[in-house]
């Protein structure tokens, strides 16, 4: 479709403009559960960025296949198949980590960001944009459970990554790390992200 973002504005858009996080509230379950430390939060960023991918350059090569009233279904299990293979992988390879993930590595299933991409771009444009697509809704999406877990695990832990890096003087916020801690940070950040946005005339 002529209308349609080209390939280069989708990756760019995706970053900060559309990011599934902070502009579109997309996947916020996942989001505010695994954001307690930057490894699980990249394991996140990864398990998606391959499932989002995948469900793109797929479901863009049978869009013209697809029945309308049959899409979703056929974008749902098109998913599923991608997450099981995820799901798999981190339990043979990286088996604590799946543990400590939990139940939301399979729920990417029904993360609304893989969903909406396959909606709003795989189904109506070429392989090339849509993997384009995937690859800057990931980066954003990376992005924004990095900063999330940046500040819960530096502030919760006095460390990053599990390497301790503010001094062992510094007290460790616990609340950071638990529950509360993700709903507080997340509404700081997006605060923040509103009002540069503001600021820069993108509204918000």
């Amino acid at each position: 479709m002529a209308d349609q973002p080209t390939a280069t504005e989708r990756f760019v858009q995706g970053i900060l403009p559309e990011n599934p996080v902070y502009r579109q509230l997309l996947g916020l379950c996942s989001t505010l559960a695994v954001t307690n430390g930057l490894k699980p939060a990249l394991t996140m960023a990864g398990a998606v960025g391959f499932v989002l991918l995948s469900a793109n350059v797929i479901i863009s090569l049978i869009r013209n296949l697809l029945k309308p009233h049959l899409r979703i279904v056929v974008f749902t299990l098109i998913i599923a198949a991608f997450v099981t293979m995820v799901d798999r992988f981190l339990a043979a390879y990286m088996y604590s980590m799946s543990k400590a993930l939990g139940p939301y590595i399979p729920l990417i299933i029904v993360n609304c960001i893989i969903i909406c991409r396959c909606e709003v771009c795989a189904s109506r444009q070429s392989v090339f944009t849509a993997a384009a697509d995937a690859v800057g809704q990931t980066a954003g999406f990376a992005l924004a459970l990095v900063s999330i877990a940046a500040v819960r695990e530096l502030l919760g832990t006095g460390a990053l990554a599990g390497v301790r890096v503010l001094p062992a003087a510094w007290p460790d916020w616990v609340v950071m790390v638990l529950p509360p801690g993700a709903f507080l940070t997340f509404g700081l950040l997006l605060a923040l992200v509103n009002w540069v946005a503001a600021r820069r005339g993108g509204g918000g």
